[in-house]
């Protein structure tokens, strides 16, 4: 599965939480759209451009999402946090002024057992109302066209 794959290639960004496409953990932005890459063949994604939450940015330079997450206190095992904010970037790149309710939908597949839901859904509107883009240069992006 491309989940496997990426995470060989040093992708760690990349979780395995349920294996069966149901919890979010696994999400990857596969040609501008978010999909679970557990259930995914990697060789489905061949040819495709891949975005794995280590080309969002870095700690020197962090998408605008991942300094949101930070500063709204989301991020306590951070576990689930890569794929919640590949599908938040996902929003924002189709949606740059999402309601409450255009998050809690991009977010529905994301579980997450620790933090919970309401600081997500505040960071990614605090994200979207800082009126930075969702799509700062990536520091460093999985994949890319073969």
């Amino acid at each position: 599965m491309l989940a496997e794959a990426l995470r060989k290639a040093g992708y760690k960004g990349v979780k395995i939480g349920c294996g069966e496409g149901s919890c979010g953990a696994c999400a990857v932005m596969i040609d501008g759209r978010p999909r679970n890459s557990c259930i995914l063949p990697a060789g489905m994604a061949e040819g495709s451009e891949i975005l794995t939450v280590e080309g969002m940015g870095n700690p020197e330079n962090p998408h605008v999402l991942q300094q949101a997450f930070v500063d709204s206190g989301s991020t306590q095992c951070g576990y689930c946090n890569p794929g919640a904010l590949i599908a938040a970037k996902a929003l924002l790149d189709r949606n740059p002024s999402p309601t409450a309710d255009d998050v809690k939908d991009a977010l529905d597949g994301n579980l997450c057992r620790c933090t919970g839901y309401v600081k997500r859904i505040d960071a990614v509107l605090e994200a979207a109302k800082a009126g930075k883009k969702a799509d700062k240069k990536p520091a460093k992006r999985a994949g890319g066209k073969k």
